[in-house]
């Protein structure tokens, strides 16, 4: 497709307007590729990194053939984690603004089943979820995909992976063949083939190259004896390059918690995120992160899929990823939007053949750089500028961000300047404030009150 821009496709006249107020004016490499089969109701698979724009790409397809004024359930997507789907979910409904009457529900664990039940039982138009939840409803009876004419499987690989082949084929086949499938994958295993030949008719392939450009991303590997070793290399690499925001890949959840403690205890304000934590704990480690209350965080592959991480400096391979392009995807978190990052990969003797895999995939050589010296482990670590605070009350309490700003910068109170991220939830809220007047603001929103109410405030540590 030669014409990259939105206004060449054949798109609602209220889709496009609003486009152009989001300042979406020319099309991702993935939407110009996958939007006009997309439209042409073509089953497809599409294959980009992170940050491709493969949301908008499906987005846009459902929303231009979505009847609104059929008031039932005819789009299904399927993502691996909440924290995705709560992202899918927050585009397509910012994408659908224009259109007037369109309900978006998210369906996923770790929420509490009755809520949910009662939202759908108000109906909706599009449903985005988690499989394991889709898969509780069906068998409830409190959900009917009868009226579904297009089905998303989103980071369809990262489904796999985390065990969902059964709970997809019990939801598909609650699917009316008679579909439009599209499905999106920043890998292609073996599987994702399988799933193809399954449930998608005649699809178009569209793959996304998943290198990065050098001028945007440097990436540096570093030979190392062994664990011990490793976590030198991780401390030398952090408080000689310092990076404001930064993730740090493990392979296994005991890993990931033991990096994450190990640095917690030099002095590093980090969080891990893994499989094994509470709903709660792994929400607060987002908000945290997001907001830039803590600078490192440690995950695994699957933990960290679909995170909305904004503005990455660095991206730390602890272990070399078993898979050459998990290895892209996760350099990919930094360097942008056109932005410079940085990517350092630790490898010992046993990963050997992992990097040889690598340079096959690169196609470049990788030799053993040079550490920075161990003097730099005489600096202080760095630590976050921000820290969050919480509000138990949130949009059902009618509280809104302006309400908060304004309970905080009151007389006596803060600056705006001192503020960070405010996030809204249900019946809670996060703020994140400069650290040098936390103390402050917690004495403002514990004595004063928002929206005529007192709530309980607490900072998270």
């Amino acid at each position: 497709m030669s014409d990259s821009k939105f206004s060449s496709l054949p798109l609602q006249t209220a889709l496009l307007d609003n486009l152009a107020t989001l300042e979406y004016h020319a099309m991702t490499d993935i939407q110009a590729q996958s939007l006009p089969a997309i439209l042409a109701g073509k089953d497809i698979i599409a294959q980009g990194k992170t940050g491709s724009g493969k949301t908008a790409a499906f987005g846009l397809g459902l929303l231009n053939k979505l009847q609104v004024k059929k008031f039932r359930i005819q789009t299904l997507v399927l993502c691996p984690t909440r924290e995705l789907a709560d992202q899918v979910a927050k585009e397509i409904r910012k994408l659908a603004r224009a259109i007037h009457n369109i309900k978006v529900l998210t369906l996923c664990g770790g929420m509490p089943f009755g809520p949910q039940v009662g939202s759908l039982e108000h109906g909706a138009h599009i449903i985005v979820g988690t499989p394991g939840r889709i898969e509780d409803h069906l068998g409830r009876g409190t959900l009917s995909l009868e009226h579904v004419d297009t089905l998303v499987l989103d980071e369809a690989d990262r489904m796999l992976e985390m065990g969902f082949q059964a709970a997809l084929d019990r939801i598909i086949g609650d699917i009316s063949e008679e579909r439009q499938t599209l499905l999106f994958s920043a890998t292609f295993p073996q599987q994702i083939q399988k799933i193809a030949n399954k449930y998608l008719q005649a699809p178009e392939v569209v793959k996304v190259e998943s290198t990065h450009a050098s001028n945007t991303i440097s990436q540096h590997f570093y030979h190392v004896e062994n664990s011990e070793q490793k976590l030198t290399a991780i401390r030398l690499l952090l408080l000689k390059h310092r990076p404001v925001s930064s993730v740090i890949f493990c392979n296994t959840k005991i890993e990931t918690q033991k990096v994450a403690d190990k640095l917690a205890g030099y002095g590093f304000g980090v969080v891990a995120l893994h499989g094994d934590l509470e709903q709660r704990d792994r929400d607060q480690t987002l908000v945290r992160f997001a907001n830039k209350s803590a600078s490192i965080l440690v995950a695994t592959d699957v933990a960290a899929r679909g995170l909305d991480i904004e503005a990455l400096d660095a991206v730390f391979n602890y272990d070399i990823a078993h898979d050459s392009e998990v290895h892209i995807h996760r350099v990919g978190r930094t360097g942008r939007a056109g932005s410079t990052g940085y990517a350092f990969s630790l490898f010992s003797d046993k990963e050997r053949y992992k990097v040889g895999l690598l340079e096959d995939y690169l196609e470049r050589s990788i030799e053993g750089e040079i550490l920075p010296d161990s003097e730099v482990l005489q600096s202080k670590p760095f630590l976050p500028k921000m820290t969050t605070i919480q509000i138990d009350g949130g949009k059902k309490q009618k509280v809104r961000p302006g309400d908060i700003v304004g309970a905080l910068t009151g007389e006596n109170g803060i600056v705006f300047e001192q503020l960070g991220k405010i996030q809204m939830g249900p019946n809670w809220a996060y703020i994140a404030v400069d650290k040098s007047v936390v103390k402050k603001a917690l004495a403002k929103l514990v004595n004063g009150k928002i929206k005529g109410r007192n709530f309980r405030v607490r900072q998270l540590t």
